[in-house]
């Protein structure tokens, strides 16, 4: 009986739990020091696309797709604010350095700079 319970809490747990990706990459193992995450406002909606900057390589001719925050079944995560995006990233290992804004037409974007907190030496 307690392995079949043992064996339920495991598959619940399996299905519910979704890491999120970036380049197929998930956000905890990305073994960098420093990010950038930038939002943009995504049309007709209060909802941002955060696109994570970490480095990686990605294709020349590339959608920007390769950056966005996927969930498990590889569907963009969507964020309220840059702040939801900020305590996302800080529930993953990361903490906050430097932001700045640019109006890109009528759009403003959104850049963070953030820190790997393994990376942090005292």
């Amino acid at each position: 009986m307690k392995k079949l319970l043992l064996s339920a809490v495991i598959l619940v747990c399996s299905l519910t739990m979704k890491a999120q990706t970036v380049n197929d990459t998930p956000l905890k193992d990305i073994d960098v020091e420093y990010v950038q995450i930038v939002g943009t406002s995504k049309l007709l909606s209060t909802k941002l696309t955060i696109e994570i900057d970490f480095g990686q390589k990605t294709k020349f001719f590339s959608s920007g797709k390769e950056t966005i925050v996927k969930d498990f079944d590889g569907k963009a995560v969507d964020f309220n604010s840059m702040i939801d995006a900020l305590n996302f990233m800080s529930k993953n290992g990361y903490e906050f350095v430097n932001a700045y804004a640019i109006s890109v037409g009528n759009q403003n974007v959104y850049h963070y700079l953030l820190r790997n907190k393994k990376h942090k030496t005292e």
